[in-house]
């Protein structure tokens, strides 16, 4: 069973895991970037690789001080906010200690929640599983879709509508399904120029 606990205003957050590493997918392909992981996501994908951050009181919770002095003792400057769902808190108050601190700030969301926070780029990556904010759609610099099933194509072009003109169209295989719909990715780009495609380069680099 879940459990909660409450987190005031966003100056004290539960962090399931913080480390300096290489950005395996999406536009920062390539980057060293610190990651920032906060506990707690109440949009529950069946093929979440990380479900054990679903549940936010299993974590402890830590100023944003605190936080953001961990990322200070990595020479990389970028960070990367991500989850479980970071939108279920108000990311004003890191984001603005980071960019005091001289970082670039990435979030990683599925949109699900009302938009937060200071940041030079936003993945947006949207769920079946709990619908987007509308707050998302405006602010999405990259829209990144897993595709799991044959069906998130459509879906995928849905979103598309919705984001706004300079937003950066991209495709990525679910891990466990990379072998069936690879191919299939391959030819809806060729075939929709917008589109980019994104790999899990981590995953195949073994990068921790």
């Amino acid at each position: 069973m879940k459990t909660e606990q409450k987190v005031p205003e966003g100056t004290m957050l539960p962090l399931m895991e913080a480390f300096y590493t290489i950005q395996g997918e999406g536009r920062f392909t390539g980057h060293p970037a610190y990651f920032i992981r906060l506990g707690g996501c109440d949009v529950g994908c069946v093929w979440c690789d990380v479900k054990e951050s679903w549940d936010s009181g299993k974590w402890p919770i830590l100023s944003i001080e605190k936080i953001v002095a961990g990322a200070l003792e990595f020479p990389g400057r970028l960070v990367v906010i991500t989850g479980g769902e970071p939108l279920m808190y108000d990311l004003g108050p890191l984001t603005k200690l980071l960019r005091e601190n001289g970082f670039t700030i990435n979030i990683e969301t599925s949109g699900a929640h009302p938009f937060s926070g200071d940041f030079d780029w936003v993945c947006f990556s949207p769920k079946k599983f709990k619908k987007p904010h509308d707050s998302i759609y405006k602010v999405a610099d990259e829209l990144k879709v897993v595709v799991f099933h044959q069906s998130d194509f459509e879906f995928a072009k849905k979103h598309a509508e919705l984001v706004n003109i300079n937003c950066e169209l991209r495709l990525q295989p679910e891990w466990s399904k990379a072998e069936k719909f690879t191919p299939i990715i391959i030819d809806f780009a060729k075939n929709h120029p917008k589109w980019k495609i994104s790999l899990q380069t981590h995953k195949f680099m073994d990068i921790p």
